[in-house]
């Protein structure tokens, strides 16, 4: 047996006795923890409703018929008579239901004298604290019973914890210090070079095997020098696999400028096999190659650092597709020993692919664009209507009308940065946090509908509703399902003409209910279906109406999928545009 096999044996024999506590005392303190549950649930919530409906009694005494009286001790006796855990107790809760059935017809007839069904009720609900706290003693003895029980366990288990504890300190140390100390004494000769002092191989174990490697060591070091050679091919080797798999272009020249290796994707790009490229100056493959043209430009500026950290993100042709890369230049230098100075020997020139990144700037700069844009629309016309606001004689009803403008304006404004808020959130990884709740969608669409009814009178449409009497309640957030309904009803209204009409309908599919906005507007065309549920997505209009942030439909979705459901839209051009979304069905 190897000495790490006995080493393991026992530290799992210690680790398998450390779980057992450990499991035993969970298992211990979780039946305790479910006992005083049980206690406090059962036998302690009675207790505290007889304590109730004794005040209830005590109110009745004082004020025969009290309203506030009776009203709490029929609440407590419904609640008693839902938390039946003794033998017993059930009779005396029916036994109170019925002499609190006397007393209300006794007390109807005359309200001012004290029914003598009073007393009854008095001396059954006292029974009934009786009855539960004797229970709760004799659960409470139990359960000390149950501790005392386990602490001796407990302290038994700890106890050979300790003995084997101790029987581990006194042997595994030396066993592992004893073969350190042969090892150091040899590793002491070999020191002294002499190689032929090897280690006795007395035992198959992991000592042993070291033993075993260090004799071997030993007769090789002698064979070092004659391998050295096959040592540097095989690293050369290596590192050349290393270059040769880069995802970037390098290419690298010796202080001369001559080319020493050109990796197979710099090659790639160039547009040159690499046996027209190593091995030859730079000057002569800088006349027949644009590019390389351009990576020699910043090494013959005055200031070449400053060159190449301002030159510009090439853009390089591939496949048909344009690519963007950025170049790097790294001097290469070696310490000569002989002079005892570092030494300049060449260069290294990376093309690294920026695409992505290029990319990801573009996105910031449209939506930089789309911001800006949204922002000073509705900020230009609240200046300019700010400006008619200052003149004395403008008629009262202009003024409101005005005022109607600023505050639909206002709204816009506070609308957008609630969107962009959204998105920062969901960027940010913090996540939609949601209030699930069973939820009538009879009332989101009463309140969606009531939030935009002046968008709708202003532009005389109709919003017509097709709910079930029998629709069933979904599983949803209420504020975030309100939130999508109104925003698709606000781009309803935006795009149907003067005087149609808009509809509400919600229907049962399955385990989901569906709700569905239709309007008469100008339709979507199939390929632009998946595209507008995307951020700042912006669809060409006839009509000249600009569209606004491009982030409400995809903040929709992103609503509607972390609630269990899904969101589309069927539409066609000129057939107007029907948006359905889905939530799952309240305790399916």
């Amino acid at each position: 047996m190897t000495l790490k096999t006995k080493i393991t044996l026992g530290f799992v024999a210690m680790l398998a006795l450390l779980l057992s506590i450990g499991g035993y005392a969970f298992y211990t303190v979780r039946q305790l923890d479910l006992k005083s549950r049980d206690i406090l649930k059962a036998n302690l919530y009675s207790v505290a409703l007889g304590q109730q409906m004794l005040r209830g009694l005590d109110a009745l005494g004082q004020e025969p018929g009290s309203p506030a009286g009776l009203r709490r001790f029929r609440e407590s006796l419904t609640r008693e008579a839902g938390n039946i855990t003794e033998v017993g107790e059930r009779e005396l809760v029916d036994s109170l239901t019925q002499q609190l059935a006397v007393y209300e017809r006794t007390i109807s007839q005359n309200a001012r004298v004290l029914p003598a069904a009073w007393r009854p009720l008095r001396t059954q609900t006292l029974r009934i604290m009786d009855l539960n706290t004797e229970a709760l003693t004799r659960k409470n003895s139990l359960a000390n019973h149950y501790a005392e029980q386990a602490n001796r366990n407990l302290i038994l288990f700890i106890t050979l914890a300790v003995l084997l504890g101790l029987g581990f300190v006194a042997s595994v140390p030396e066993a592992a210090v004893q073969p350190l100390r042969k090892l150091s004494a040899a590793l002491a000769h070999a020191t002294a070079r002499d190689f032929a002092a090897t280690i006795p191989q007395e035992s198959n174990d992991e000592f042993g095997q070291v033993a075993a490697a260090f004799n071997k060591m030993l007769s090789e070091l002698r064979e070092f020098r004659s391998s050295t050679a096959a040592e540097l091919l095989t690293a050369r080797n290596r590192a050349s696999s290393i270059i040769n798999t880069l995802d970037e272009g390098l290419l690298v020249l010796d202080e001369s400028r001559r080319i020493l290796l050109a990796n197979p994707v710099m090659c790639e790009l160039l547009g040159l096999p690499a046996d027209k490229l190593v091995g030859r100056p730079a000057s002569i493959v800088r006349l027949e190659n644009d590019l390389f043209q351009t990576l020699l430009k910043p090494l013959d500026a005055p200031n070449r650092e400053q060159a190449v950290a301002e030159a510009p993100v090439l853009t390089i042709t591939q496949r048909g597709e344009e690519a963007f890369y950025r170049l790097a230049v790294q001097d290469l230098v070696s310490f000569n020993e002989a002079s005892d100075k570092t030494e300049f020997v060449g260069q290294l020139l990376t093309l690294r692919n920026v695409s992505d990144f290029k990319k990801l700037d573009q996105v910031k700069s449209n939506f930089l664009a789309t911001v800006s844009h949204e922002f000073k629309t509705p900020l230009s016309s609240i200046n300019l209507s700010l400006k008619v606001l200052q003149k004395d004689n403008l008629p009262e009803e202009e003024r409101q009308h005005i005022t109607d403008g600023i505050r639909h304006e206002t709204q816009r404004l506070q609308r957008l940065v609630s969107e962009l808020l959204d998105v920062s959130r969901l960027d940010s990884g913090e996540g939609i946090q949601l209030n699930f709740a069973p939820t009538q969608l009879a009332d989101v669409v009463t309140f969606a509908e009531a939030t935009v009814q002046a968008q709708l009178a202003h532009k005389q449409l109709t919003l017509q509703t097709d709910l079930p009497a029998d629709l069933p309640p979904a599983r949803a957030d209420v504020e975030k399902t309100t939130w999508v309904l109104i925003n698709l009803l606000a781009n309803a209204i935006r795009y149907s003409p003067a005087g149609e009409r808009i509809t509400v309908r919600a229907t049962r599919a399955g385990k989901f209910v569906q709700v569905t906005v239709q309007d008469a507007g100008p339709g979507i065309a199939a390929e632009y279906h998946d595209k507008i549920f995307q951020r700042f997505a912006q669809l060409p209009d006839k009509a000249g109406y600009t569209g606004g942030s491009g982030l409400g439909l995809s903040i929709a979705r992103e609503f509607i999928t972390t609630q269990g459901g899904r969101l589309w839209v069927e539409s066609e051009l000129g057939s107007g545009s029907s948006f359905h979304f889905t939530l799952p069905v309240a305790g399916v």
